[in-house]
C-alpha cells in the first residue's frame, strides 16, 4: 500500500498487522481523488477512523493544508505517525501541521473546522456511527462553504443523512467496499 498520487506519490504506508484496519485500496483512493481534485489544495481535514491515515495522507500529499487523523487502536496511531513523518519528509513539509487524536472519531472534540472529512468506520459500526457523526459534522461545517464528507461502506449499504446528498457513488457495487461523497444540500441550492 502506497501513496498514489501528489508529491508524495509512490511512499509506501506501513499497516497494522492483523485485522485491527481495513485499508481503502489504492484503486479506491485513486478514484476518491479523482473526483476531489478542487476540494484538495489548501483543505482542512479530518480522518476519522483514521487506520493507516491513507485518506488523509493522500490529501496531503495532494496538497492538502492541515488535518487531524483520529483513531481509536493505540498500536494503529504508532502506524500513523511513522506514515506521516514518512509522508512529511519524503514532501519536505513539517510534520506539525497534522495532528494525531487516539479517542473514539464518533465521541472526540475535533477542535478543528474541516473543509472536508474521511470517515471509513468499521462495517459494522456504520448504523449505530453514522446518524451522530452527520449531526456533529453539520453543525462543526456549518460556517464552511461547500464542505465535502467522503464516506467508505460496503456497497450493499445506502446511507441518507439529513441535512447531507450523496453525490458521487465510487466502487463495484454489492459486497465491495463503496465511497459515497456527500455535499451539504444547503450548498446545492
Amino acid at each position: 500500500m502506497r501513496i498514489t498520487g501528489g508529491t508524495a506519490r509512490g511512499v509506501p504506508l506501513v499497516v497494522p498487522k492483523g485485522d485491527a484496519v481495513r485499508p481503502a485500496t489504492d484503486a479506491m483512493r485513486q478514484a476518491v481523488f479523482s473526483s476531489l481534485a478542487s476540494w484538495i489544495p489548501d483543505a482542512t481535514f479530518l480522518d476519522l477512523f483514521a487506520g493507516s491515515g491513507a485518506y488523509g495522507l493522500e490529501a496531503v500529499s495532494r496538497g492538502a493544508a492541515q488535518g487531524i487523523f483520529v483513531e481509536k487502536d493505540a498500536r494503529t496511531v504508532g502506524c500513523i505517525r511513522e506514515n506521516i513523518a514518512a509522508v512529511c519528509k519524503s514532501m519536505t513539509r513539517p510534520v506539525d501541521s497534522l495532528r494525531v487524536i487516539n479517542a473514539d472519531a464518533s465521541t472526540v472534540s475535533f477542535g478543528l473546522m474541516p473543509d472536508l472529512v474521511f470517515i471509513d468506520p468499521p462495517y459494522p459500526l456504520i448504523s449505530e456511527v453514522a446518524p451522530k457523526l452527520f449531526t456533529r459534522l453539520t453543525e462543526l461545517m456549518a460556517a464552511k462553504t461547500d464542505p465535502l464528507i467522503v464516506f467508505e461502506m460496503p456497497g450493499e449499504l445506502t446511507l441518507s443523512p439529513q441535512d447531507w446528498t450523496c453525490v458521487k457513488r465510487l466502487g463495484k457495487g454489492t459486497k465491495q467496499p463503496t465511497v459515497c461523497i456527500f455535499r451539504t444540500n444547503r450548498a446545492l441550492l
